[in-house]
């Protein structure tokens, strides 16, 4: 049995606490976090569970095996390396981390260590996601053009981090799976529409070798909430629509042929082919369940997580290549293809 500590019962902590308490061959010892009301719910829920407002008492306990945190992404380093230096695995929620150099140093202490490290990267254990991933990597969509997507909605406004951070740490997580590919370069522009506080609005362009290109969009000042990703491929393209009660994932026989003399661009004839559309059957079921029994798995079999350190170390570089674009008004920053891949 895989004994668990949770620090953090405020958004996403509740999800943690009620999954890896039916995870089987997990369960929840204890949770902590500094607001008392908080861990009366928990109480109260789960009356078998240990609360403290002092995380310290997970990091001594002995009888703790591992840590979920689930707290502001600018306490995830020392939360995460503190756990880590108390022998606990640990999964951290996304972003890892608010630079490089922190992750980095979190991967070098759970290697160091032989610990478990994972980064909550949710989506990536969806059935779509894993869905798209296997279309991509058998080709059977052909060579992929472009990824797109689109997350919008009114609100929730962060005052730590701006939305690239907050909403654009998805696309890019779900990006880096899918494709399998890392980008060379980011190009972003933003703006804050609230007087002190980070960007609201933000377009990402990622430049990656070859004729790929992606493209993210993120907005907490939208009149709808859109969570949908275009993938065009040579042969079928794809839409995931994430708020479709069903058929989330459709895969579309329509694109383009080119005829005639591929040296003369007068001579060349371009067809518009229409197929078919279908919806793969995908696996309902839900992706912090996924994720957790995947953690479980990891810890008992020694085995490194899909969503491990260096995901999230991806990710976390590609955030400040935007940022750093973002200040400059959309000037290309170029990543180190290297150290992205590592």
């Amino acid at each position: 049995m895989i004994n668990i500590g949770i620090i953090g019962y405020g958004y996403w902590g509740p999800n943690l606490v009620r999954n890896f308490s039916e995870i089987p061959g997990a369960q929840v010892k204890t949770v902590s976090d500094f607001k008392p009301d908080l861990l009366a719910k928990v109480q109260a829920r789960y009356p078998k569970i240990n609360v403290t407002t002092d995380c310290r008492h997970i990091f001594t306990d002995p009888n703790i095996d591992a840590v979920a945190i689930a707290t502001p992404v600018s306490t995830h380093f020392h939360l995460a390396l503190a756990a880590l230096q108390a022998g606990k695995h640990v999964l951290v929620e996304k972003p890892m981390t608010v630079t490089s150099e922190q992750a980095i140093r979190l991967i070098e202490e759970a290697e160091k260590r032989n610990l478990v490290l994972m980064v909550d990267h949710t989506f990536v254990y969806t059935g779509a996601v894993r869905k798209m991933r296997e279309l991509v990597a058998t080709k059977a969509i052909g060579d992929i053009y472009y990824y797109d997507s689109v997350r919008v909605n009114l609100g929730l406004f962060q005052h730590d981090v701006n939305v690239i951070w907050d909403l654009a740490v998805h696309d890019l997580s779900i990006m880096n799976y899918v494709l399998g590919t890392q980008p060379y370069g980011v190009s972003a522009t933003g703006m804050s529409h609230v007087p002190g506080e980070p960007e609201n609005i933000a377009y990402l362009t990622l430049f990656f070798e070859g004729n790929l290109m992606a493209h993210i969009h993120v907005n907490w000042l939208a009149p709808v909430k859109v969570r949908r990703t275009l993938i065009g491929g040579s042969q079928k393209m794809i839409v995931f629509d994430d708020l479709e009660p069903s058929e989330k994932l459709k895969i579309y026989d329509k694109g383009i042929t080119l005829n005639g003399n591929a040296e003369s661009v007068y001579q060349m004839m371009i067809g518009y082919r229409t197929g078919d559309m279908w919806s793969p059957n995908l696996d309902m079921t839900e992706a912090l369940r996924t994720e957790g029994l995947h953690f479980i798995d990891c810890i008992k079999a020694g085995d490194r997580p899909i969503t491990d350190g260096e995901a999230g170390l991806r990710v976390v570089r590609i955030l400040e290549a935007a940022t750093q674009s973002l200040k400059k008004q959309g000037q290309l920053i170029e990543l180190n293809l290297a150290e992205v891949a590592a």
